[in-house]
């Protein structure tokens, strides 16, 4: 048989193969085109490259015996079509990276105004303009919490104002030197004269997440102040890349604020956050290095849906305390234990981007056990297929967070539902049933408002 007919065969039988086995469910909803078209998509990349191996091995066997041309017209096409692609994908990532990039630098309509509060980055004698902040970084402190908001909430007048401090990656050229910025910010703003200091590690696009912050601000009755310094301006996914200059960045923070603290009498407690690759980041500031929670003077940490699971190994290796993981505020222990874990990881069962990582590819995962048994939110008849798991978990990852302002889901890469509860949990807030309550509410209704004024509808 001709070498390409025997790939031909083998392209076709393979991919086929391939198509129907990735039609299963998967762990989120996606469109019904990008449904639709996965498998023959798979089936196709997969049956293509078959019949290319096949072609080439063939031909190979068949010149070692004297026969044919061997496999030069075949990596030689395979050869200049590779080369075409990666011209054309290098000029258009360039294209597409240059205008994210812009955009992550252009501030929202409603937020371009430099606030009028002295106690955020931004504001009058600020040391950064609200030019520097970034878009994410202009939303994150334009929506402090008013003390209307905390007496609404709380029924209780508020002790203090809020304190956010935020630096952009473009307000300086280096690490050392936005930290530098951000220790001024402290220090201006009084932020050490807080009952609670909440150092945030945000997502590759400088995105901070405010929810866990208003969570604070109102339970603490004002009596807070938080501090974000971004380290690039692109999606998450196109910045793993960058989560050692990130990581790095919060080691240099936590020592300047551990240094600060050692000249003062009075400190704050000292609360940390990341969320998705801000998670990553500050795990790995914490786990790639000598000093541990004690030496910094941690009272709890929190890191949610961290990129392909938590550090777990590397972490308990690094750092001498217990941890604690929850899918959802109902695993929660009641009553609240004394000794309560320092390390919360807040996961959800069924967050493609927890679950993602290389070894899909060709091991069986935890979640994906031979018995059957799934997590919250795993479909029943979710199996694991080699190659195949990996794609449709990186397909999943798309698709893992599709938010609607207000509409709080528990569900894939969104976490909103949680947050309330669980940094009540985890910092150790006071609060009863009622406040709670008040503060879902209000929490909904901050982000409707928030969405509002970034979609120019308020």
């Amino acid at each position: 048989m001709k070498p390409w007919l025997l790939g031909t065969a083998a392209g076709i039988a393979t991919g086929t193969g391939v198509a129907l086995a990735s039609r299963g469910p998967t762990l989120v909803a996606w469109p019904a085109k990008v449904r639709t078209a996965f498998p023959f998509a798979l089936g196709g990349l997969v049956g293509v490259t078959t019949a290319v191996t096949c072609d080439v091995v063939a031909s190979t066997v068949q010149a070692s015996r004297g026969r044919g041309h061997g496999p030069g017209v075949t990596l030689g096409l395979v050869t200049v079509g590779a080369a075409l692609a990666a011209v054309g994908g290098t000029i258009a990532a360039r294209r597409v990276l240059s205008q994210l990039g812009a955009s992550g630098r252009e501030l929202d309509t409603a937020f371009a105004t430099p606030p009028a509060d002295p106690l955020v980055s931004g504001g009058p004698g600020s040391l950064v303009s609200v030019d520097e902040l970034g878009r994410e970084g202009a939303r994150f402190v334009g929506t402090v919490t008013s003390p209307q908001s905390i007496e609404s909430v709380t029924g209780k007048k508020p002790v203090a104002q809020p304190v956010r401090v935020f630096i952009g990656v473009d307000a300086a050229s280096t690490p050392e030197q936005r930290v530098g910025l951000a220790l001024a910010e402290l220090r201006r703003t009084g932020a050490f004269d807080r009952a609670y200091l909440i150092i945030q590690a945000p997502a590759g696009s400088g995105y901070a997440n405010a929810t866990p912050i208003d969570v604070t601000e109102v339970l603490a009755l004002g009596d807070c102040a938080s501090v974000v310094i971004g380290y690039g301006v692109l999606p998450s996914f196109l910045s793993l890349g960058k989560v050692a200059t990130g990581a790095h960045t919060q080691r240099l923070l936590l020592d300047a604020v551990h240094d600060e603290l050692k000249l003062r009498e009075r400190k704050p407690r000292i609360l940390l956050y990341g969320e998705s690759l801000g998670a990553k980041v500050q795990e790995a500031a914490i786990a790639s290095g000598t000093p541990d929670l004690d030496y910094y003077g941690v009272h709890a940490a929190l890191w949610v849906g961290t990129p392909g699971g938590r550090v777990a190994d590397e972490f308990h290796a690094n750092v001498a305390t217990e941890s604690f993981t929850v899918d959802r505020p109902e695993q929660l222990p009641q009553p609240m234990p004394t000794l309560k874990p320092r390390v919360w990881f807040l996961e959800h069962d069924g967050d493609p981007v927890v679950r993602f990582r290389p070894k899909l590819i060709a091991e069986r995962p935890a979640w994906l056990p031979l018995d059957g048994s799934r997590g919250r939110n795993i479909p029943e008849a979710m199996t694991w297929k080699p190659g195949i798991t990996w794609a449709e978990s990186f397909v999943d990852t798309m698709f893992a967070t599709r938010m609607k302002p207000g509409d709080f889901m528990s569900l894939g890469h969104d976490y909103r539902a949680d947050l309330g509860p669980v940094v009540t949990a985890a910092f150790g807030l006071p609060t009863d049933d009622a406040t709670a309550a008040r503060l879902e509410d209000f929490l909904r209704a901050t982000e409707v408002a928030r969405a509002e004024r970034i979609n120019g509808t308020s």
